[in-house]
C-alpha cells in the first residue's frame, strides 16, 4: 500500500481507503470488516453524521476503540436530521457545526477528528462563517484538518480561495470524468488533495449488469466496463513476463481504482465496502500494476468525457 499526505498537512493516508456508508447493520460483522481492512494496510476510514442517523459513526468508533491513534478518521457535517427523523435539512452555520462536532466525537469515541468535512456546500452558504467554525475547532484541538465534500466547481473555487482546506472529496470514475475538466488540475495546483469516491460507479465497472449512469446510456456503460476488462487482461499478460514484484492479476476493480489514482491530485480512492468478498477485491488492488500513460489514455478514449452542466 502506498501512503500519501493530504494536501500540505501531516495527515498521511492510504491510497485506497474505506467508505463506511456501505456498512450493514451488524456491528460485530462491521467491526470485523473494518479491522480486516486496517490489517491489510487501509488507514483512512470515512463516515458522516448523516449516515444511519449517527449509527454509522458509532459503529466505526466501536471498531477502533483502543487503537485510535493508528487510524485516520474522517467524518462530515452540515446535514441536520429533523427531530421526527423524517429527513434532514442543510445547516452549514457555525453554531450548528460547533454543536454537531461534540456529538460526532462521542459517537466515534474520540477526543479529536482527523479530517472534518463539510458535507456539501453552495454559494449561498455563509462560507466565511463555516470556515470560522472549522478554524476554531482546529485551534481547540477537536479536529486536525478540514475539507469539503463537493462536486461543484464554483464551490470548490471559493473554498480554495478563502480557506485552508486540505482535501476535497468528489465523485470520480471512468463513468464520471467531470472533475478532469478543471477541478483536478486546479486542486493539484493549490496543493489540495482529492479523495475520490465512486471509482467503481456503483459496481458498473466491476461486473454489475450494465444500466444507464449519469448521461451515459446502457450501451455506453457496457462499453466502459469492457474497456476496463480489456485493460485488466492486458495488465495480466504484461506482468506475467515482468520482474516487477506486483500482482499479475489486475482485476476490473483494481483497474477502475487505478484509473482515478492516476491523476497526481488524487491522494486516495474511497471505496465503499459491505462484504468480505468486496474487501478482498479492494485489498488486492493495492498490489496491482499502476496504469501506464498509454493505458490510462486508452481507457479515457473509451467514451467521450462528460462535463458539469451546472455549478460551473
Amino acid at each position: 500500500m502506498n501512503y500519501l499526505p493530504l494536501g500540505q498537512s501531516d495527515l498521511i493516508v492510504s491510497e485506497i481507503s474505506m467508505g463506511c456508508m456501505s456498512l450493514g447493520d451488524d456491528p460485530n460483522q462491521n467491526a470485523s470488516l473494518l479491522r480486516h481492512a486496517f490489517d491489510n494496510g487501509i488507514t483512512l476510514f470515512d463516515t458522516a453524521d448523516l449516515y444511519d442517523q449517527g449509527q454509522n459513526e458509532r459503529m466505526v468508533g466501536q471498531a477502533f476503540a483502543g487503537m485510535r491513534q493508528q487510524v485516520i478518521l474522517a467524518t462530515k457535517v452540515g446535514n441536520r436530521w429533523r427531530p421526527d427523523g423524517s429527513g434532514w435539512d442543510w445547516n452549514p452555520t457555525k453554531a450548528y457545526i460547533l454543536q454537531a462536532v461534540e456529538e460526532s466525537l462521542k459517537r466515534l469515541q474520540t477526543d479529536y477528528i482527523d479530517l472534518y468535512q463539510l458535507h456539501g456546500g453552495t454559494l449561498d452558504d455563509p462560507i466565511d462563517e463555516t470556515i470560522e467554525a472549522f478554524e476554531q475547532l482546529k485551534r481547540e484541538g477537536k479536529i486536525r484538518e478540514y475539507g469539503i465534500s463537493s462536486i461543484r466547481p464554483n464551490v470548490i473555487r471559493e473554498w480554495i480561495a478563502r480557506s485552508n482546506i486540505v482535501s476535497v472529496m468528489m465523485q470520480y470514475s471512468l463513468l464520471d470524468r467531470r472533475p478532469e475538466e478543471t477541478s483536478l488540475d486546479l486542486l493539484h495546483e493549490h496543493k489540495v488533495s482529492v479523495l475520490a469516491r465512486g471509482s467503481l460507479a456503483k459496481g458498473l465497472l466491476a461486473n454489475k449488469p450494465a444500466k444507464s449512469y449519469l448521461n451515459y446510456t446502457t450501451d455506453e456503460v457496457r462499453q466502459a466496463a469492457d474497456a476496463i476488462k480489456a485493460a485488466s487482461t492486458t495488465a495480466a499478460s504484461t506482468a506475467a513476463v515482468s520482474t516487477v514484484a506486483v500482482s499479475t492479476n489486475r482485476s476490473p476493480v483494481a483497474t477502475a481504482i487505478r484509473y482515478v489514482l492516476h491523476h497526481p491530485a488524487v491522494a486516495s480512492a474511497v471505496v465503499g465496502v459491505r462484504t468480505q468478498e468486496q474487501l478482498t477485491d479492494v485489498v488486492l488492488s493495492q498490489t496491482s500494476l499502476a496504469l501506464t500513460e498509454q493505458e490510462w489514455q486508452q481507457l479515457a478514449n473509451a467514451l467521450p468525457a462528460n462535463q458539469y452542466d451546472q455549478h460551473r
